[in-house]
């Protein structure tokens, strides 16, 4: 047998996996039995079925996501994964797959349904008579392979059907089209074409092709870069993707035909042979460049659980108080680390707007009679402000792993970056904007078709976007920590980090001899002129958002030792070139403003402070900490804007800042039940259900409650309400981490790896 190199990889990142996990389970038996009690009493069991897929329930692995429901005693399931980009860039569910079991296993009172947290699986079980049924659905976590495995104690039939809305080009109109990236502009007729399916020697085979002709050719085209587009990237240009569906002694059944919420599918059909007490049904997926390692069953059964037994001994928070609004802070942390897990392995990163875990849009919003394959704000657009919530908590969860994707894409990129900078300006660095496509250009639509003669090519014509270019500095941040918290070796990240910051240096020099004969102001920094702090100050003049990033990337980077000397001192020169943050008043009040000078509000972000999330430039033990709590409670704008829905970081503000009480009020509205059946899928905010940038900003805002790191310091409990008990384990820098039983306003239990770090622990 000879395996690709992905393959290879693969199989020896389980072989390291589970000898780890091994030695994990023998040194340690007595805690990691008190653990699986904790996380078990964070399950999620349902006791009767659903009335549709918005009561469905998530599972994957990999980077394989499924909504799981029991509807009208049938088992659902729809299949997505994080790599099914179409030609327009929609993120295309591959399907659903339907169980019914002959005779009913589920009587009208033995329902249970349970996600398990522990093992990273859902599990269906019902009785109906003397009948009893078990069915356990888990995604294997090293193969792109999905399991039904059905156990009963009499003879059953089982009928699967793969049910699909794309059995005929669908040509999609109007609001349809945002989850693409055409939006609201598309160019004459965009279609979704059809799959390929059939039967194939008692397989159901599903395949998506794309055209070579994409909504990339578009838009290099809409942005003057077509002549280099055979060396820019293009991820969807003659993509194959799809997959089979087979069962243990199944065979063929024809094909059905129905609707499901609003959306017209066809059913292929596979029926068991004969009645059985087992039933096995595996959807093996795949996409093109890659190839399967076919495994045995109970091998990969076993590896998959003890891949999710090691992930949440990792980390966890689990909360215990008198307040049930608290309680479910501490259970949709965990529900909500389990959606983040399940793309740990992806080649693309986990979407902001709902990641692997979408349904049926009319369930969202009644005026979205559209299929399946719907999500607002696009489906290969990677929002970086949006994004940056969904990894930020990844380092304090020891989920180092799971960040890699998100780096990937940028380094990826780093070519197409560059390329903008040096055809529409002649300078070097790398130019990354805000609605960043998946190949690395600006969106089209946000872009804009409609643009004056003369306008400059490199940039957005946008009210919300312009000159906003500073949101990559957060994963260049990022990546630098990686190094920090768990040594690990960045050094191929370096050149993306680097061109990052010299774009920051050449375009505003370039914009400054545009303007005139001097490049630097009276005090020899740079203008950073036009800017813009986040979407909301515009045309600003020395963004504080912006100032903030360049100050602290520049000292990580300095402070990395995967850095010479020699650049150590060219990147010294230009952090004294940054200018200063400025301030202004209200009431008598010292606070930090947004810039220095802005022309107008569009939006609702607050990056006067943004030097205090995510850049710690101010917080606790920190000068300014006065100043920085100022702008939390007396800045108009601030103020204005508060809230806990979405992408607002107010939770982490207050958290940093050390106002306990009003990050105890946050945290409660921002983590709890989302109203819908699986309390973690919050939404649609400003995006989309579920909402996993929602779900960031909060876990960061609790982590940061619990415990945060400043330079060599610990600090312990920073905001912590102490009517709430908790008993949390979370990394910090130097390969850290940091386990604390904190009861009855008393830690009872504090346990610190390495013991040398104890000294540097500050309890608050």
């Amino acid at each position: 047998m000879i395996m690709s190199k992905s393959i290879a990889a693969v199989y020896k990142l389980k072989i390291n996996f589970l000898n780890g996990v091994i030695l994990l389970i023998i040194a340690c038996p007595f805690r990691a039995f008190s653990q699986n009690n904790k996380l078990a009493n964070n399950n999620l069991i349902w006791y009767t079925q659903s009335k549709n897929a918005s009561e469905s329930m998530p599972c994957g692995g990999g980077d394989v996501g499924l909504n799981v429901w029991v509807e009208n005693n049938e088992v659902y399931a729809y299949v997505a994964r994080s790599n099914a980009f179409d030609e327009n860039n929609t993120l295309l569910k591959l399907g659903r797959i339907k169980l019914k079991i002959s005779p009913n296993p589920f009587g009208p009172k033995n329902f249970k349904q349970e996600l398990i947290l522990k093992d990273g699986y859902v599990q269906i079980s019902g009785s109906n008579g003397n009948l009893t049924t078990t069915i356990n659905v888990w995604v294997d976590v090293f193969s792109p392979e999905i399991h039904f495995d059905v156990r009963a104690n009499q003879k059953v039939e089982v009928t699967a059907s793969f049910e699909s809305w794309r059995f005929a080009d669908r040509v999609t109109k109007g609001r349809e089209n945002n989850q693409n990236s055409y939006k609201w502009a598309p160019q004459g007729v965009v279609k979704t074409k059809h799959d390929e399916i059939k039967f194939n020697n008692n397989e159901i085979s599903f395949v998506h092709k794309n055209a070579a002709e994409t909504v990339v050719d578009v838009t290099l085209a809409q942005q003057k870069l077509s002549q280099w587009k055979d060396s820019l990237t293009n991820p969807l240009k003659n993509v194959v993707f799809g997959g089979t569906l087979k069962g243990t002694n199944m065979v063929a059944a024809g094909i059905d035909e129905g609707s499901y919420q609003q959306t017209p599918f066809k059913a292929w059909k596979l029926k068991s042979k004969e009645p059985s007490r087992t039933h096995q049904l595996t959807a093996s997926l795949f996409a093109q460049g890659t190839e399967q390692e076919q495994s045995k069953h109970a091998r990969s059964w076993t590896e998959t659980k003890l891949w999710w037994n090691a992930y949440w001994d990792r980390s966890f928070v689990y909360i215990t108080a008198n307040d049930e609004e608290a309680n479910q802070v501490g259970h949709n942390y965990q529900l909500f680390r389990y959606l983040l897990g399940c793309n740990a392995m992806g080649v693309w990163p986990t979407k902001f707007n709902g990641g692997l875990f979408t349904y049926d849009p009319v369930l969202v919003d009644t005026t979205y009679p559209f299929t399946p394959d719907f999500r607002n704000w696009g489906g290969g657009i990677f929002t970086a402000q949006n994004q940056r919530l969904v990894y930020w908590p990844m380092l304090k969860s020891g989920d180092y792993d799971l960040m890699k994707p998100q780096f990937e894409f940028y380094l990826s990129l780093l070519k197409t970056a560059e390329h903008r900078s040096q055809v529409y300006w002649q300078h070097a660095g790398a130019s990354f904007t805000e609605q960043l496509e998946n190949f690395g250009l600006p969106n089209a639509a946000e872009y804009g078709w409609k643009r004056p003669a003369g306008f400059d090519p490199g940039l957005e014509y946008n009210a919300w976007l312009e000159y906003q270019w500073d949101t990559v500095l957060e994963f260049c941040q990022m990546i630098l920590e990686t190094e920090r918290y768990n040594g690990n070796d960045i050094k191929k990240y370096i050149p993306l980090i680097e061109s990052c910051l010299t774009f920051f240096k050449e375009h505003y020099t370039y914009l400054a001899k545009q303007r005139g004969a001097k490049v630097l102001d009276s005090d020899g920094h740079l203008v950073l002129y036009p800017g813009s702090a986040a979407e909301t100050y515009k045309m600003a003049y020395n963004s504080t958002s912006t100032i903030a990033a360049l100050k602290t990337v520049l000292n990580s980077l300095m402070a990395s030792p995967s850095i010479t000397p020699e650049k150590k001192k060219g990147w010294q020169e230009m952090l004294a070139m940054i200018p200063p943050i400025s301030y202004r008043e209200f009431g008598g009040h010292v606070t930090i403003a947004p810039a220095k000078a802005w022309a107008r509000i569009n939006n609702t972000e607050s990056p006067q402070l943004y030097p205090v999330f995510p850049w710690g430039m101010f917080g606790l033990g920190k000068p300014g900490l006065d100043t920085a709590i100022n702008t939390y409670q007396y800045d108009a704008d601030v103020l204005k804007f508060r809230s806990h829905v979405g992408w607002k970081q107010d939770l982490i503000f207050a958290a940093r800042l050390g106002l306990t009480d009003e990050a105890a009020r946050l945290v409660k509205l921002k983590m709890k039940d989302s109203g819908r059946r699986y309390p973690a899928f919050w939404g649609p905010g400003f995006d989309w259900v579920p909402d996993h940038n929602w779900g960031g900003s909060g876990m960061i805002g609790l982590q940061e409650m619990l415990m945060q790191c400043d330079g060599e310091k610990i600090l312990l409990l920073p905001s912590w309400p102490k009517a709430w008990d908790v008993h949390f384990k979370l990394h910090a820098p130097q390969q850290t981490t940091i386990e604390c039983t904190f009861k009855n306003g008393k830690i009872e239990e504090l346990k610190i790896s390495p013991e040398s770090r104890r000294k540097d622990v500050v309890i608050w």
